[in-house]
């Protein structure tokens, strides 16, 4: 069995939990970034929420994190049981209906400041919900974005969902029918264009710009070797890759996808 990435680029399998792939790919990019940015920049990993109307300088909301961590028994789904003195003992508590919601993963992504801390680079690695159910909120951060002038370098590597980068799908080259992946640029300097790296399922990723400040040159992310170490350090050669994805790839694609996972090993042939 071959444990590299059997693809030669994006792994359309990695969708599948894209939690855990999500939050290994922010460190590897913040790792690749750091190491080429001028000394007075660095790239940091964000998470939280956007609360209230924004600093008056960067147009931003403010981000909260929570403030009181519960612990222990809600670890288990069960709420602390709670009783009454005994000499309030007749006083009887309503019991409540419990109802389970689906799990929301707080948004995370990177930012590139300076010394001063201003921000100058956003990079959202897009996941499912952003595409999804919380994808209203991610397109009102995204335009906070680019109303405050910030560099924004939008990665989408899933095939599933509605589009949601800072372009209209309108605007792109019409797509040949197979599988593709994107990444979009708004430059600060440039707010009436995009730079779009249209990024096809067979392909290796390319390398990409990222803007910096006006007086930098551009860093560059090479996106194909992350790709392949979130691969190896997951041990996603243990995925089943019988489980259908969550959106199928057509026939052409399908068959192409077929024979490379038979080649490694990761499916019996018949």
């Amino acid at each position: 069995m071959k444990l590299e990435n059997p693809f030669p680029g994006m792994n359309p399998w990695l969708e599948i939990g894209w939690e855990n792939v999500h939050a290994k790919l922010l460190t590897y990019i913040s790792d690749a970034l750091n190491e080429s940015l001028p000394p007075d920049l660095r790239v940091r990993t964000e998470e939280g929420v956007t609360i209230g109307a924004g600093d008056p300088e960067t147009g931003l909301g403010t981000k909260r994190r929570p403030d009181v961590s519960v612990t222990e028994s809600w670890k288990l789904g069960k709420p602390p049981q709670w009783q009454p003195e005994p000499a309030t003992g007749s006083t009887m508590l309503a019991k409540p209906d419990q109802i389970v919601l689906e799990d929301h993963v707080p948004p995370r992504w990177l930012e590139i400041t300076d010394s001063t801390g201003r921000l100058v680079t956003v990079i959202e690695l897009l996941s499912p919900s952003n595409k999804t159910y919380d994808r209203q909120e991610y397109k009102l951060r995204q335009r906070r974005y680019l109303e405050c002038h910030v560099n924004l370098v939008e990665i989408d590597l899933l095939l599933s969902g509605t589009h949601t980068v800072a372009v209209s799908p309108d605007l792109l080259k019409p797509a040949t029918g197979s599988a593709r992946y994107m990444v979009c640029t708004a430059r600060a300097g440039m707010p009436s264009q995009r730079e779009i790296y249209l990024l096809p399922l067979r392909e290796r990723l390319k390398p990409v710009r990222i803007p910096l400040r006006a007086t930098d040159q551009d860093a560059i992310l090479d996106l194909q070797p992350l790709i392949d170490r979130c691969y190896q350090t997951g041990r996603y050669w243990q995925t089943d890759y019988t489980r259908p994805l969550p959106q199928p790839l057509n026939d052409a694609d399908s068959a192409w996808a077929t024979e490379l996972l038979k080649e490694a090993g990761l499916i019996q042939r018949p």
